[in-house]
Protein backbone atom coordinates (compact mmCIF):
# COMPACT_ATOMS: atom_id res chain seq x y z
CA UNK A 1 0.00 0.00 0.00
CA UNK A 2 1.24 3.43 -1.06
CA UNK A 3 2.13 5.40 1.94
CA UNK A 4 -0.44 8.71 2.43
CA UNK A 5 0.76 11.65 1.15
CA UNK A 6 0.61 14.24 3.96
CA UNK A 7 -0.70 18.27 3.15
CA UNK A 8 -1.09 21.33 4.76
CA UNK A 9 -5.20 20.08 4.50
CA UNK A 10 -3.64 17.85 7.80
CA UNK A 11 -3.92 20.88 9.71
CA UNK A 12 -7.50 21.58 11.41
CA UNK A 13 -8.62 25.33 11.13
CA UNK A 14 -10.20 27.29 14.59
CA UNK A 15 -8.41 28.42 17.06
CA UNK A 16 -10.95 27.82 20.37
CA UNK A 17 -11.48 31.01 22.81
CA UNK A 18 -13.04 28.98 25.55
CA UNK A 19 -11.42 25.07 26.10
CA UNK A 20 -10.58 26.87 29.60
CA UNK A 21 -10.70 30.23 31.24
CA UNK A 22 -6.15 30.63 31.57
CA UNK A 23 -5.23 31.53 28.33
CA UNK A 24 -1.85 30.35 28.97
CA UNK A 25 -3.34 26.63 29.25
CA UNK A 26 -5.90 27.55 26.31
CA UNK A 27 -3.12 28.32 24.17
CA UNK A 28 -1.73 25.01 25.31
CA UNK A 29 -5.12 23.21 24.85
CA UNK A 30 -5.33 24.36 20.91
CA UNK A 31 -1.81 23.89 20.38
CA UNK A 32 -1.73 19.71 20.93
CA UNK A 33 -5.58 19.51 19.44
CA UNK A 34 -3.59 21.50 16.32
CA UNK A 35 -1.04 18.66 15.60
CA UNK A 36 -3.19 16.03 16.10
CA UNK A 37 -6.75 17.42 14.19
CA UNK A 38 -8.34 14.97 16.60
CA UNK A 39 -12.02 16.51 17.08
CA UNK A 40 -12.52 13.37 19.76
CA UNK A 41 -9.55 14.94 21.80
CA UNK A 42 -11.07 18.52 21.60
CA UNK A 43 -14.56 17.35 23.30
CA UNK A 44 -12.64 15.58 25.63
CA UNK A 45 -10.34 18.51 26.56
CA UNK A 46 -13.73 20.60 26.61
CA UNK A 47 -15.32 18.15 28.84
CA UNK A 48 -12.10 17.99 31.17
CA UNK A 49 -11.46 21.94 31.54
CA UNK A 50 -13.81 22.73 34.14
CA UNK A 51 -11.71 20.15 36.21
CA UNK A 52 -8.45 22.20 35.85
CA UNK A 53 -7.68 24.75 38.39
CA UNK A 54 -3.94 24.19 38.92
CA UNK A 55 -1.41 22.83 36.61
CA UNK A 56 -1.15 19.17 38.86
CA UNK A 57 -4.71 18.47 37.79
CA UNK A 58 -3.90 19.90 34.58
CA UNK A 59 -1.20 17.32 34.05
CA UNK A 60 -2.91 14.10 36.04
CA UNK A 61 -6.40 14.57 33.47
CA UNK A 62 -3.85 14.84 30.20
CA UNK A 63 -2.13 11.40 32.42
CA UNK A 64 -5.20 9.94 32.52
CA UNK A 65 -6.75 10.77 29.06
CA UNK A 66 -3.31 9.99 27.12
CA UNK A 67 -3.60 6.39 29.13
CA UNK A 68 -7.01 5.73 28.17
CA UNK A 69 -6.40 6.95 24.34
CA UNK A 70 -3.08 4.25 24.54
CA UNK A 71 -5.91 1.79 25.75
CA UNK A 72 -7.35 2.36 22.47
CA UNK A 73 -4.50 2.41 20.49
CA UNK A 74 -5.03 6.29 19.22
CA UNK A 75 -1.27 6.20 18.90
CA UNK A 76 -0.97 9.97 18.11
CA UNK A 77 -3.53 11.30 20.43
CA UNK A 78 -2.08 9.86 22.89
CA UNK A 79 1.30 10.91 22.57
CA UNK A 80 0.14 14.57 22.39
CA UNK A 81 -1.91 14.06 25.74
CA UNK A 82 1.32 12.69 27.58
CA UNK A 83 3.55 15.70 25.46
CA UNK A 84 0.70 18.21 27.47
CA UNK A 85 1.26 16.35 30.83
CA UNK A 86 4.90 16.58 30.77
CA UNK A 87 5.28 20.24 29.06
CA UNK A 88 4.15 21.26 32.68
CA UNK A 89 5.83 18.42 34.96
CA UNK A 90 8.75 20.13 36.69
CA UNK A 91 12.08 18.59 36.51
CA UNK A 92 12.27 16.14 38.67
CA UNK A 93 8.57 15.04 38.55
CA UNK A 94 8.62 11.09 38.81
CA UNK A 95 6.40 10.57 35.55
CA UNK A 96 8.59 13.02 33.25
CA UNK A 97 10.80 10.57 31.68
CA UNK A 98 8.90 7.97 31.13
CA UNK A 99 6.29 10.56 29.98
CA UNK A 100 8.26 11.98 27.51
CA UNK A 101 9.74 8.70 26.54
CA UNK A 102 5.89 7.47 25.84
CA UNK A 103 5.49 10.53 23.73
CA UNK A 104 8.23 9.82 21.60
CA UNK A 105 7.54 5.86 20.98
CA UNK A 106 3.81 6.68 20.09
CA UNK A 107 4.77 9.43 17.56
CA UNK A 108 7.41 7.50 15.74
CA UNK A 109 4.93 4.85 15.79
CA UNK A 110 1.76 7.02 14.23
CA UNK A 111 4.01 8.52 11.52
CA UNK A 112 5.88 5.26 10.88
CA UNK A 113 9.29 6.39 11.49
CA UNK A 114 11.89 4.33 10.94
CA UNK A 115 15.16 3.16 13.05
CA UNK A 116 17.27 4.71 9.64
CA UNK A 117 15.68 7.49 9.52
CA UNK A 118 16.84 8.88 13.21
CA UNK A 119 20.87 9.80 14.01
CA UNK A 120 22.38 10.42 16.79
CA UNK A 121 25.05 13.33 16.28
CA UNK A 122 28.27 13.64 18.48
CA UNK A 123 27.74 17.36 19.75
CA UNK A 124 29.82 18.39 22.95
CA UNK A 125 29.41 15.92 25.78
CA UNK A 126 26.42 14.65 23.89
CA UNK A 127 24.57 13.74 21.30
CA UNK A 128 21.77 15.83 19.08
CA UNK A 129 18.83 14.12 18.15
CA UNK A 130 17.57 14.04 14.93
CA UNK A 131 15.94 12.41 11.52
CA UNK A 132 16.03 12.79 8.15
CA UNK A 133 12.84 12.50 5.74
CA UNK A 134 13.44 12.38 2.17
CA UNK A 135 10.81 11.91 -1.27
CA UNK A 136 11.24 9.60 -3.16
CA UNK A 137 11.66 11.18 -6.63
CA UNK A 138 14.92 14.03 -6.89
CA UNK A 139 14.42 16.52 -4.02
CA UNK A 140 13.27 20.38 -5.04
CA UNK A 141 15.88 21.25 -2.31
CA UNK A 142 17.10 20.57 1.19
CA UNK A 143 15.37 21.91 4.34
CA UNK A 144 17.20 22.09 7.84
CA UNK A 145 13.84 22.62 10.73
CA UNK A 146 13.45 23.29 14.01
CA UNK A 147 11.61 24.07 17.02
CA UNK A 148 12.21 26.93 19.82
CA UNK A 149 12.56 27.46 23.29
CA UNK A 150 11.87 24.02 25.33
CA UNK A 151 10.26 22.37 22.64
CA UNK A 152 10.69 18.43 21.07
CA UNK A 153 11.19 17.83 17.64
CA UNK A 154 8.67 15.29 17.85
CA UNK A 155 6.38 17.66 18.10
CA UNK A 156 6.41 19.22 14.95
CA UNK A 157 7.00 15.69 12.56
CA UNK A 158 3.53 16.40 10.61
CA UNK A 159 5.18 19.79 9.32
CA UNK A 160 8.51 17.95 8.21
CA UNK A 161 6.63 15.77 6.35
CA UNK A 162 4.52 18.04 4.66
CA UNK A 163 7.17 19.61 3.04
CA UNK A 164 8.98 15.84 2.69
CA UNK A 165 5.87 15.40 0.68
CA UNK A 166 5.93 18.26 -1.04
CA UNK A 167 9.42 17.23 -2.33
CA UNK A 168 11.71 18.52 -0.24
CA UNK A 169 14.62 16.63 1.48
CA UNK A 170 14.14 17.50 5.30
CA UNK A 171 16.23 17.10 8.17
CA UNK A 172 15.26 17.83 11.62
CA UNK A 173 16.59 17.66 15.06
CA UNK A 174 16.76 18.88 18.69
CA UNK A 175 19.75 21.34 19.29
CA UNK A 176 20.56 22.63 22.96
CA UNK A 177 18.03 23.09 25.37
CA UNK A 178 16.01 21.02 23.14
CA UNK A 179 14.13 17.14 23.48
CA UNK A 180 16.91 14.68 24.23
CA UNK A 181 20.11 17.17 23.99
CA UNK A 182 18.64 18.58 26.55
CA UNK A 183 16.87 16.33 28.71
CA UNK A 184 19.12 13.14 27.88
CA UNK A 185 22.78 14.30 27.17
CA UNK A 186 22.00 17.56 29.56
CA UNK A 187 23.05 20.21 26.69
CA UNK A 188 21.71 23.50 27.25
CA UNK A 189 20.72 25.82 25.44
CA UNK A 190 23.05 28.23 23.35
CA UNK A 191 22.40 31.33 22.01
CA UNK A 192 25.60 30.67 19.19
CA UNK A 193 22.90 28.27 16.80
CA UNK A 194 25.12 28.39 14.42
CA UNK A 195 27.16 25.65 15.96
CA UNK A 196 24.47 23.19 16.10
CA UNK A 197 23.46 24.04 12.92
CA UNK A 198 27.19 23.81 11.20
CA UNK A 199 27.08 20.19 12.86
CA UNK A 200 24.64 19.25 11.17
CA UNK A 201 25.08 20.15 7.94
CA UNK A 202 29.02 18.68 8.14
CA UNK A 203 27.13 15.33 9.61
CA UNK A 204 25.03 14.97 6.57
CA UNK A 205 27.17 17.11 4.03
CA UNK A 206 24.35 19.26 3.08
CA UNK A 207 24.88 22.97 0.91
CA UNK A 208 22.20 25.26 -0.20
CA UNK A 209 19.84 24.70 2.60
CA UNK A 210 16.57 26.26 3.64
CA UNK A 211 17.10 26.58 7.76
CA UNK A 212 13.24 26.78 8.88
CA UNK A 213 13.19 27.86 12.61
CA UNK A 214 9.62 28.05 15.04
CA UNK A 215 8.76 30.08 17.62
CA UNK A 216 12.14 31.26 19.43
CA UNK A 217 13.28 29.40 16.48
CA UNK A 218 12.98 32.75 14.17
CA UNK A 219 15.57 34.04 16.18
CA UNK A 220 17.95 30.91 16.07
CA UNK A 221 17.23 30.65 12.26
CA UNK A 222 18.67 34.05 11.68
CA UNK A 223 21.61 33.63 14.14
CA UNK A 224 22.87 30.56 12.06
CA UNK A 225 21.89 32.09 8.60
CA UNK A 226 24.18 34.87 9.77
CA UNK A 227 27.69 32.68 10.10
CA UNK A 228 26.29 30.32 7.59
CA UNK A 229 25.96 32.69 4.56
CA UNK A 230 27.66 29.74 2.06
CA UNK A 231 25.52 26.89 3.04
CA UNK A 232 22.41 28.31 4.31
CA UNK A 233 20.71 29.91 0.72
CA UNK A 234 17.49 30.92 2.33
CA UNK A 235 16.39 31.34 6.06
CA UNK A 236 12.29 31.29 7.46
CA UNK A 237 12.00 33.08 10.93
CA UNK A 238 8.36 31.58 11.82
CA UNK A 239 7.52 33.49 14.14
CA UNK A 240 10.49 36.41 14.31
CA UNK A 241 11.79 36.90 17.87
CA UNK A 242 14.23 39.88 17.55
CA UNK A 243 14.60 39.83 21.04
CA UNK A 244 13.98 37.09 23.78
CA UNK A 245 15.09 39.09 26.80
CA UNK A 246 11.76 41.65 25.94
CA UNK A 247 9.42 38.77 25.50
CA UNK A 248 10.48 37.60 29.04
CA UNK A 249 10.01 40.34 30.10
CA UNK A 250 6.30 41.21 28.87
CA UNK A 251 5.18 38.47 30.69
CA UNK A 252 5.75 40.31 33.92
CA UNK A 253 3.61 42.38 33.51
CA UNK A 254 2.94 45.65 35.33
CA UNK A 255 6.41 44.82 36.97
CA UNK A 256 8.03 44.57 33.38
CA UNK A 257 9.79 48.41 34.17
CA UNK A 258 10.99 47.96 37.37
CA UNK A 259 12.37 44.56 36.66
CA UNK A 260 13.90 45.74 33.93
CA UNK A 261 15.81 48.74 36.18
CA UNK A 262 16.84 46.12 38.47
CA UNK A 263 18.39 43.86 35.80
CA UNK A 264 20.30 47.23 33.90
CA UNK A 265 21.65 48.09 37.92
CA UNK A 266 22.78 44.38 37.85
CA UNK A 267 20.79 44.10 41.45
CA UNK A 268 20.90 40.05 41.11
CA UNK A 269 20.21 39.52 45.06
CA UNK A 270 16.64 42.00 44.39
CA UNK A 271 15.94 40.26 41.44
CA UNK A 272 15.92 36.60 42.74
CA UNK A 273 14.69 37.64 46.01
CA UNK A 274 11.45 39.69 44.05
CA UNK A 275 10.66 36.40 41.70
CA UNK A 276 11.08 33.85 44.50
CA UNK A 277 8.13 36.32 46.06
CA UNK A 278 6.18 36.27 42.59
CA UNK A 279 7.00 32.88 41.53
CA UNK A 280 4.74 31.95 44.66
CA UNK A 281 1.89 34.03 43.80
CA UNK A 282 1.92 33.00 40.19
CA UNK A 283 1.49 29.28 39.49
CA UNK A 284 2.20 30.39 35.57
CA UNK A 285 5.66 32.74 36.10
CA UNK A 286 6.71 29.52 38.84
CA UNK A 287 6.41 27.10 35.87
CA UNK A 288 7.96 29.53 33.28
CA UNK A 289 10.98 31.34 35.62
CA UNK A 290 11.82 27.42 36.24
CA UNK A 291 11.98 25.97 32.79
CA UNK A 292 13.95 29.08 31.62
CA UNK A 293 16.77 28.06 34.58
CA UNK A 294 16.27 24.28 33.42
CA UNK A 295 16.75 25.12 29.38
CA UNK A 296 19.36 27.51 29.90
CA UNK A 297 21.13 25.83 32.75
CA UNK A 298 20.90 29.16 34.83
CA UNK A 299 21.01 28.63 38.58
CA UNK A 300 19.10 31.44 39.41
CA UNK A 301 15.99 33.94 38.08
CA UNK A 302 18.64 36.30 37.32
CA UNK A 303 20.84 33.99 35.71
CA UNK A 304 18.18 33.29 33.72
CA UNK A 305 17.43 36.58 32.68
CA UNK A 306 20.85 37.38 32.22
CA UNK A 307 21.55 34.46 29.80
CA UNK A 308 18.04 35.13 27.41
CA UNK A 309 20.05 39.06 27.07
CA UNK A 310 22.01 37.14 24.35
CA UNK A 311 19.21 35.84 22.28
CA UNK A 312 19.02 39.11 20.19
CA UNK A 313 19.19 39.81 16.60
CA UNK A 314 20.64 43.21 16.66
CA UNK A 315 24.25 42.81 16.42
CA UNK A 316 23.52 40.00 13.33
CA UNK A 317 20.61 40.86 11.55
CA UNK A 318 23.43 43.05 8.65
CA UNK A 319 25.25 39.96 8.22
CA UNK A 320 22.31 38.21 6.41
CA UNK A 321 22.66 38.08 2.66
CA UNK A 322 20.07 35.33 1.93
CA UNK A 323 16.68 35.15 1.15
CA UNK A 324 14.39 35.72 4.09
CA UNK A 325 10.93 34.70 5.23
CA UNK A 326 9.19 36.92 8.09
CA UNK A 327 6.55 35.26 9.60
CA UNK A 328 4.87 36.88 12.32
CA UNK A 329 1.15 36.82 14.19
CA UNK A 330 -0.74 39.72 14.90
CA UNK A 331 -2.09 38.87 18.21
CA UNK A 332 1.36 36.38 19.04
CA UNK A 333 0.72 37.12 23.16
CA UNK A 334 4.43 35.98 23.89
CA UNK A 335 6.57 37.87 21.03
CA UNK A 336 5.45 41.63 20.55
CA UNK A 337 4.28 43.03 17.39
CA UNK A 338 6.71 45.52 17.41
CA UNK A 339 9.16 43.27 16.71
CA UNK A 340 8.08 42.08 13.20
CA UNK A 341 8.80 45.77 12.22
CA UNK A 342 12.37 46.11 14.01
CA UNK A 343 13.56 42.81 12.44
CA UNK A 344 11.91 43.68 9.09
CA UNK A 345 13.85 47.12 9.02
CA UNK A 346 17.23 45.69 10.41
CA UNK A 347 17.69 42.87 7.61
CA UNK A 348 19.62 45.43 5.12
CA UNK A 349 21.36 43.21 3.35
CA UNK A 350 19.45 40.04 2.47
CA UNK A 351 19.02 39.46 -1.45
CA UNK A 352 15.26 39.83 -0.51
CA UNK A 353 13.16 39.82 2.14
CA UNK A 354 9.07 38.71 2.27
CA UNK A 355 6.94 39.14 5.28
CA UNK A 356 3.85 37.87 6.18
CA UNK A 357 1.51 38.87 8.98
CA UNK A 358 -1.44 36.24 9.89
CA UNK A 359 -4.78 37.43 11.54
CA UNK A 360 -7.82 36.67 13.17
CA UNK A 361 -9.75 36.22 10.04
CA UNK A 362 -7.44 33.43 8.91
CA UNK A 363 -7.40 31.97 12.59
CA UNK A 364 -3.69 32.19 12.70
CA UNK A 365 -3.27 35.41 14.75
CA UNK A 366 -1.59 33.19 17.08
CA UNK A 367 1.79 32.53 18.61
CA UNK A 368 3.02 30.27 15.57
CA UNK A 369 -0.22 30.37 14.00
CA UNK A 370 -1.95 27.71 16.21
CA UNK A 371 -5.44 27.84 14.58
CA UNK A 372 -4.16 27.37 11.25
CA UNK A 373 -0.62 26.17 10.87
CA UNK A 374 -1.80 24.65 7.60
CA UNK A 375 -1.85 28.28 6.40
CA UNK A 376 1.67 29.32 7.30
CA UNK A 377 2.76 25.87 5.81
CA UNK A 378 1.40 26.83 2.41
CA UNK A 379 3.04 30.00 2.48
CA UNK A 380 6.57 28.78 2.99
CA UNK A 381 5.67 26.37 0.33
CA UNK A 382 4.46 29.24 -2.20
CA UNK A 383 7.67 30.75 -1.22
CA UNK A 384 10.24 28.06 -1.68
CA UNK A 385 8.50 27.80 -5.53
CA UNK A 386 10.52 30.35 -6.58
CA UNK A 387 14.08 28.21 -6.25
CA UNK A 388 12.71 24.51 -7.25
CA UNK A 389 14.51 22.89 -9.34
Amino acid sequence: MAERQRTTADFPVGFYEELHPDFSINFQMNRFYSWTNDLEMLEEMRAAAPGIHNYAELIEICLKLGQQAVAADKKLKAANYLRGAEFYMPEGHPLKHTSRQQFIVLTRAHYQVEDNQHFDIPYGKGFLSAYRFSPEVPAKGSIVLFGGFDSYIEEIFLMALVFKDAGYDVVCFDGPGQGAALEDWQLPMTHEWEKPVATVLDFFNLQEVTLIGLSLGGYLALRAAAYETNRVKRVVADDICTDFYKVLLRQTGPLEDSISTLMAKENEAEINALFSRLMKENLMLEWGITQGMHVTGSQTPYGFLKQSMLYTTAGISPLLSQDVLLLAAQEDHYIPLVQFGEQTGSLTSVRSLTTRLFTRKEQAQNHCHVGNIGLSIHVMLHWLQQWEA
